[in-house]
């Protein structure tokens, strides 16, 4: 079946649909697009033979918002969108964000603060008693007790707090198509407590504890940061679809919240099943007078490869929501779709990206993970790459190879992130010289994050040395080829295991490197994450060890601000910072300082104004000639 799916009654009426089987309401406007997963869900579930609806960011002050489509015949799907609704509304300074690229024209304010939960009340209010199923990356990373950083409390599972009856988590193309073949089987939704990727409540205790381990209770977990991080990586532990654990957390009131095992991945069959589904790869026309919605420009060119994640960074919650192994798609799929991309009118010849969370990771780290899962003991690359590693690129050269090859493609980017520890353990350079030869645009986009080895221990990253060897290769394979390209390097300030001492480490290695980064990525305590853990708990989970961590506002802007010292705004931070150090020695004229003294600072800011001064004043000149000739021009015409 082609077209949009229903979005109003007259719709349903148009397709012939007396009731639909599922009302899907989303946190973001409708994006009938693969990258999007409300439409991945409703495609799959079309595909099983299920009528699905949906209703795109509605008014959550009014409860007949979400009875547009009418009462499902099985229930209704919830997801706060895309992204979690919190990161979505708020900076890590919990500033109130501008715009929403999930929302038509990107205005902000089209969707609540902790959305799924307002959305499953809305429902309750107008429907009462009906099965509600949540999903989507908020209800996947909040599936248990978790800190949440903007209310800085431990809050409920989302299951809990939302009212719904059963939670997808993980990518959910899976447990989703199980739960609608129980609901049409007429299984009461209370009674479905077996299906892999859910997670479900209970009173009955021998149901919660078989076969299970038990949590430490949420009122320990929130009385109790021990408790917490102890809890946190059990659940760490048994994320592998193949060797996790079923896990139980005790709420007051007898009541039990059970998480079943992950499901597991999907085959390279199937992933080319969900991907060829007919989706309209666009958003939906209604949105055209708003000026359509920003998020589609990143993704409408661009091709996911794979998904999964076995980097391992403490940061990222990939480990909860997309597992630790790789599923890829074949060769045949992707290519496919990138035939459906050059035939866009709008398409320039240039394939955005070819990826997933990691573009160059295109199949498991070992052999044993299709059968035994991920280790629960210790990463694939972290601290040193795991003996068993398969470090090989030849299946990605190749595909990138016959994408470059297709007629009307110009040239095919790699944005999504390269992981170079993984390339520079590869024996041969030849995916290092494919990389700077075709698929780099005179800048490459790395993520080293930091280069103190306190912190990037603390990060699940490689050590400083293996990036300096990263930057040493990219250098000479640049000079082979001759060509003139950079990198670009991602960082991150404040993050656990980060003090003064490491961020002047690190603004001195920008010092020597002669790098002026534009932005800085402060760390943002996400939920579900190693790294929040430590930010909350203070504690390393894998260790029980302390952390320490900047958590006051203050020092987080001077270790901010140290990684742009050159910038005179900062000049007062990155002092105080230097003094509370000790390293005084970095203040002065000397080549080896950061910053001058007081009227140096201020020397500089006057040339920079002055320097802006004499660039306005020749812009109004040329502009003044400009008009002068045209002047003369239009009058000797005249003339």
């Amino acid at each position: 079946m082609s077209g949009f799916l229903p979005i109003s009654k007259e719709d349903m009426s148009a397709a012939g649909i007396g009731q639909l089987d599922f009302v899907y309401i989303t946190g973001d406007a409708y994006v009938d697009h693969p990258s999007f997963g409300h439409a991945v869900i409703s495609r799959v579930l079309q595909a099983h033979g299920y009528q699905t609806g949906i209703i795109a960011q509605p008014d959550w002050k009014d409860p007949d918002s979400v009875t547009i489509l009418g009462r499902p015949r099985l229930g209704f799907l919830v997801t706060a969108g895309n992204m979690d609704s919190m990161v979505n509304h708020y900076s890590v300074s919990k500033k109130r964000r501008g715009t929403d690229a999930y929302t038509p024209g990107g205005e902000m304010g089209k969707r609540p603060d902790y959305a799924t939960v307002v959305y499953c009340r809305l429902i309750r209010r107008a429907y009462g008693q009906i099965p509600i199923i949540i999903g989507g990356i908020e209800a996947s990373l909040r599936r248990l007790g978790h800190y949440d950083y903007w209310s800085d409390k431990v809050r409920r599972s989302i299951l809990l707090e939302s009212e719904a009856d059963l939670l997808s988590y993980g990518m959910g193309e899976r447990s989703i198509v199980e739960i609608a073949d129980a609901l049409h089987a007429g299984i009461a939704v209370s009674d479905i407590t077996f299906i892999n990727g859910t997670v479900f409540r209970t009173k009955d205790q021998e149901l919660a504890s078989f076969d299970a381990i038990q949590l430490p209770s949420y009122d320990q977990i929130r009385l109790d940061k021990t408790a917490y991080a102890k809890s946190f990586y059990m659940q760490y532990c048994n994320t592998d679809p193949f060797s996790g654990k079923r896990l139980y957390e005790t709420y007051k009131g007898g009541v039990y919240v059970v998480q079943n095992p992950a499901a597991r991945p999907l085959s390279q069959m199937e992933m080319d099943d969900v991907y060829q589904l007919p989706y309209m790869r666009t958003y939906h026309p209604s949105y055209e007078a708003a000026g359509g919605v920003p998020a589609i420009r990143e993704v409408k060119f661009s091709l996911v490869s794979s998904r999964g994640c076995f980097g391992g960074c403490n940061f990222c919650a990939l480990t909860f929501h997309q597992g630790r192994i790789i599923q890829s798609r074949s060769h045949d799929s992707i290519l496919s779709e990138a035939r459906l991309l050059i035939q866009e009118p709008d398409f320039k010849g240039y394939i955005h990206d070819v990826g997933g969370p990691t573009a160059n990771f295109r199949h498991p780290a070992c052999k044993k993970q299709l059968t035994k899962g991920a280790c629960t003991d210790r990463q694939c690359l972290f601290p040193t790459p795991c003996k068993n590693l398969n470090a090989d690129h030849t299946d990605y050269l190749e595909l990138l190879k016959k994408l470059r090859s297709l007629e009307g493609v110009k040239k095919v980017f790699i944005r999504s992130g390269i992981r170079y520890d993984y390339l520079i353990y590869e024996k041969d350079r030849q995916f290092l010289r494919e990389l700077c030869t075709h698929h780099v645009s005179g800048q490459l986009k790395i993520a080293p994050e930091h280069i103190s080895d306190t912190v990037l221990q603390k990060m699940g990253k490689p050590p400083a040395q293996i990036y300096e060897k990263f930057v040493q290769a990219y250098e000479k394979m640049n000079l082979k080829i001759g060509k003139e390209q950079y990198l670009v390097p991602y960082l991150m300030s404040s993050h656990p295991g980060s003090g003064l001492k490491e961020a002047i480490a690190l603004a001195e290695f920008l010092r020597d490197m002669g790098y002026v980064p534009q932005q800085v990525q402060d760390f943002y305590p996400t939920p579900s994450t190693i790294s929040t853990c430590m930010y909350y708990t203070g504690l390393d989970p894998r260790t029980m060890e302390p952390v320490y961590t900047a958590v006051s506002p203050h020092e987080k802007a001077m270790q901010r601000a140290l990684i742009q010292y050159r910038n005179p705004k900062n000049y007062d931070l990155v002092k105080e910072a230097l003094v509370r150090a000790g390293r005084t020695d970095l203040i002065g004229d000397g080549k080896k300082c950061l910053i001058g003294s007081r009227n140096y600072a201020k020397l500089r800011e006057d040339k920079r104004t002055e320097r802006v001064h004499r660039q306005n004043e020749k812009k109004t000149k040329q502009k003044r000639t400009g008009r002068d000739t045209h002047r003369q021009t239009r009058g000797k015409k005249r003339k």
